[in-house]
């Protein structure tokens, strides 16, 4: 495979409701069948006319940004400072909901287009209608990347390929049968226009030649196959938003304490599944009726061996209030692992006499 990366200059200011079509065919009248335009998101949206009014300078304008900026924001990921990471309403986690003050008037602010996988289909079936070139189109957005620093391009609309070649059930040379690889070749593809195409260059549009040697001849299911499901999302907070949820959940309390004995096997399973990672010494007290009866239940290997000798409903567990131990965030791995087993908890002050401890109600 030979690529090359075209540039596409002469497209000049885009306002709403120009012809990007147009533009770009005027501009690039050498475009052939098989190329990958790369457009750069912030002329789709001036033309669709995506495009915000707000002061030009001072405290209005921060507030008229931030209100722009909540209206755009489906869920935050992480705050910190002024800098506000977020999942917009299409999917994508990007700061400020990809909301551009550059190369624009300094009264307006681009967002993104409304739908960028429908932007490149538009694009794409005006110039194959109109000027009778078939190409795929990437509509692309900077974006920063979790661990590393600097920016890079990314697709946000894909139309006449496919967002991800999958190489799942492919043989190496090796002989090894691939179980987990798919390259996200179009934000590939949009890194390499932005090769091209840069920030301060005026050059909004570049063409990868090489790459395909035919569209697809339907427009593929677009970008939105490169938005990770929330359910399959290990990062989907910032460290400090996960804890602070961790914490509220782990201090929300039900409507009324559960009114029905624990199943103490279930208990015994929950502390089996956290024994292992547990800090050594922590001691779980379940407080199991109204006069606060303290039993202290240990399981982790190389505890003091008094305190392994009071196991849940051991005839050696303690009548009265027992020296607790505090232990932070053990409290929250127990309390899953009991949601785990059905085990209703909520926490409690320790006993009356014993230091700050691991209190749950059961």
């Amino acid at each position: 495979m030979r690529l090359e990366i075209l540039p596409v200059p002469g497209i000049g200011h885009v306002s709403e409701g120009d012809d990007l079509a147009a533009l770009i065919a005027n501009a690039a009248p050498w475009l052939r069948d098989g190329d990958v335009l790369v457009v750069t998101s912030k002329i789709v949206s001036k033309s669709e006319g995506r495009l915000v009014d707000v002061p030009a300078d001072g405290p209005e304008r921060l507030a008229a940004r931030d209100e722009v900026l909540a209206a755009e924001t489906a869920r935050v990921v992480a705050t910190r400072g002024a800098t506000r990471i977020v999942q917009t309403h299409h999917g994508f986690v990007m700061a400020s909901a990809g909301i551009d003050a550059s190369n624009v008037d300094k009264t307006r602010l681009v967002l993104l287009p409304a739908d960028p996988d429908a932007s490149a289909r538009a694009l794409r079936a005006a110039l194959r209608d109109r000027y009778h070139v078939d190409v795929a189109v990437i509509i692309t957005d900077t974006m920063g990347r979790p661990w590393r620093n600097g920016l890079t391009d990314v697709a946000l609309g894909v139309a006449g390929m496919d967002a991800i070649r999958d190489h799942r059930g492919e043989v190496d040379p090796y002989g090894n049968e691939l179980q987990l690889t798919q390259m996200a070749v179009v934000d590939e593809l949009a890194g390499a226009g932005e090769l091209i195409k840069g920030k301060c260059d005026q050059v909004p549009v570049a063409v990868v030649r090489g790459y395909l040697t035919a569209p697809r001849p339907d427009d593929g299911a677009g970008a939105a196959t490169l938005v990770r499901d929330a359910a399959m999302d290990l990062f989907s907070l910032g460290t400090a938003e996960a804890r602070a949820a961790g914490l509220a959940a782990a201090a929300t309390l039900p409507d009324a304490p559960n009114p029905t004995p624990p199943d103490r096997d279930a208990v015994r399973r929950a502390i089996a599944a956290v024994a292992g990672v547990v800090a050594p010494g922590t001691e779980f007290t379940l407080v199991t009726d109204e006069a606060v009866r303290t039993e202290m239940v240990t399981a982790v290997p190389g505890w003091p061996a008094e305190a392994a000798a009071l196991v849940l409903g051991s005839p050696a567990a303690p009548a009265g209030p027992a020296e607790l131990v505090r232990f932070g965030a053990d409290l929250h791995r127990l309390r899953a692992a009991l949601a785990a087993e059905g085990v209703a908890s909520l926490p409690l002050p320790p006993p009356a006499g014993t230091p700050a401890a691991a209190c749950l109600a059961l």
